[in-house]
């Protein structure tokens, strides 16, 4: 019985990753049209990182207050409610023809987000059981996969068509919804039963490290996922314009490459969170984010096949770590999951925005080009990971 207990409850699993796919589909047409918001409206690539920004920021600062606030009170329908921020914001994004309009509609898909990703984690968290590392990545896969398909949908129906063409990807979130129903069915399962057991419901897990040791290593997590989402960053926002500046290919081609990147991503989450059951997170965490550098700083003075192929290189190392920061996080605040996973989504969050609106700045001042030689060096910031205290996995 105990063992039967201890494995993950893999059709909640598989929802709670499908349910992620769409989700960070719709998430990706954001940045994967740029390009044509960019000449539809006019825009600098300042303008387009202070897009990134505010979507970036609505998702980071919401994202620890829904966390926090669903650990002291649990609500079945979350998820759902997150997807119709979201599906609003989509249809702006296809329609809205002046800035104001643009940054209201990467609001409402930012809110979506921070509805969405500390309540999925959460809920993967306890389906997962025993094997967290597992079920997390199964959970980050399925975002990463729907982040990679997105530019590849949008360089298939809207960039031949225009943005309104946008407007398709609502079969996505109406496959979202449907994706949520067997969660939400499974988590008001479990919160009955917790009810019924309100001595487990009301029960406070002991921390592993003290308070300031605590403290620390959070500060220390927050040094790798700011080394780490700097360089991602400028991948994820201004990747294609790279390929478009110094290798002349057309915008669709630049998608169908960052597609290949986006696909690395996933790969690499898909392996980090299992290795980190088994060895560790600690290891995890160090080898991928310092393993990255070697490939980061190659990057910049390649040609375009080795371009393409270094870029798959550096998402995988960067991606298994995501898995096992969360995880490690986690163990850090056994009783707060809700909010340590906001607080971890959102601070990546944030980090992705800051850094794509300064990014955008130094690319228009300096040349899209100068923006990879300066990022190269930030993984090397994953050096930093030697100083995280060996935790048991939980």
């Amino acid at each position: 019985m105990r063992r039967l207990a201890e494995m993950p409850t893999f059709h909640v699993l598989l929802a709670l990753s499908a349910a992620h796919c769409l989700n960070d589909l719709l998430q990706s047409v954001i940045t994967a049209v740029y390009p044509m918001l960019k000449a539809d409206l006019g825009l600098s690539f300042g303008q387009i990182g202070v897009i990134t920004l505010v979507y970036q920021l609505a998702a980071s600062i919401f994202q620890p207050v829904v966390g926090y606030a669903f650990d002291r009170r649990p609500f079945v329908f979350s998820l759902p409610a997150g997807m119709v921020s979201t599906s609003i914001g989509i249809v702006m994004f296809a329609y809205c023809d002046t800035m104001a309009g643009i940054l209201v509609s990467v609001f409402m898909v930012g809110i979506g987000s921070a509805t969405l990703h500390p309540e999925a984690s959460r809920i993967t968290s306890l389906a997962g059981r025993e094997r967290r590392g597992f079920a997390q990545s199964v959970f980050q896969v399925g975002g990463n996969l729907g982040g990679s398909v997105g530019p590849l949908l949008v360089a298939l129906i809207v960039a031949p068509h225009g943005r309104h063409y946008i407007l398709w990807f609502l079969v996505a979130s109406t496959l979202c919804f449907a994706a949520m129903r067997p969660i939400c069915r499974w988590y008001g399962l479990y919160l009955k039963g917790l009810r019924e057991r309100p001595r487990e419901a009301s029960g406070h897990a002991c921390l592993p490290l003290s308070k300031g040791m605590t403290v620390f290593t959070i500060a220390v997590i927050a040094v790798l996922i700011f080394s780490k989402y700097i360089y991602m960053a400028s991948l994820s926002s201004y990747y294609t314009f790279y390929l478009i500046d110094k290798f002349g290919v057309s915008v669709s081609q630049s998608q169908i490459f960052l597609f290949v990147f986006v696909v690395s991503t996933a790969v690499g989450t898909l392996v980090g969170g299992p290795v980190g059951d088994r060895y560790g997170r600690k290891i995890v965490i160090w080898v991928s984010i310092l393993g990255t550098a070697p490939f980061s700083l190659l990057m910049p003075h390649v040609s375009l096949p080795v371009t393409v192929a270094l870029s798959f290189c550096a998402g995988f190392m960067l991606s298994s770590a995501f898995p096992a920061i969360l995880l490690y996080a986690q163990e850090l605040l056994p009783a707060k999951l809700g909010m340590i996973s906001g607080l971890f989504f959102g601070f990546s969050f944030g980090v992705g925005g800051i850094a794509s609106a300064v990014l955008g700045g130094y690319a228009d001042t300096y040349g899209i080009e100068a923006v990879y030689n300066v990022c190269a060096y930030t993984p090397l910031l994953g050096i930093v990971a030697g100083l995280l205290p060996n935790l048991k996995n939980l």
